[in-house]
């Protein structure tokens, strides 16, 4: 499974092209999949209902995956751990625990957000342009 992060998600949909040369030579058979979390996040940055329902469409061929009710648990020990300590955000860790949960790394480009989670794995998928920060 590929799990994707939202910075990954939005270079997909605006089409950037080394996001969209990677994704394409994927194998069929991979499974991408997004967080629950980070698909609120997207729902979140539209501004009217069109918007949201293109995001709706674009996002259909995606599975979507949630924590289960022990992973939530241990979000809440890490967030315990690591907010004051790392300014940790809430749905930075929970979707972080998501993959840990999961097995499979976050494909990401924000790294900062999850650097003081040893036990995740954080793959940048492409390379980025210096400023290109979409």
């Amino acid at each position: 499974m590929i799990l994707l992060d939202s910075d990954v998600m939005i270079d997909l949909m605006r089409q950037y092209p080394p996001a969209v040369a990677w994704f394409d030579a994927l194998d069929d058979a991979e499974e991408v999949a997004l967080p629950g979390y980070v698909v609120m996040e997207l729902i979140q940055g539209c501004r009217n209902k069109a918007e949201q329902e293109q995001l709706q469409r674009t996002l259909a061929p995606y599975g979507v995956v949630w924590p289960m009710p022990a992973d939530c648990d241990r979000a809440l020990e890490l967030f315990l751990e690591c907010h004051l300590s790392h300014g940790a955000g809430m749905l930075d860790i929970l979707i972080a625990q998501t993959a840990l949960a999961l097995g499979v790394p976050l494909y990401t480009f924000n790294e900062k957000h999850y650097q003081f989670l040893s036990e995740l794995q954080t793959v940048q998928p492409y390379a980025r342009s210096p400023g290109a920060q979409l």
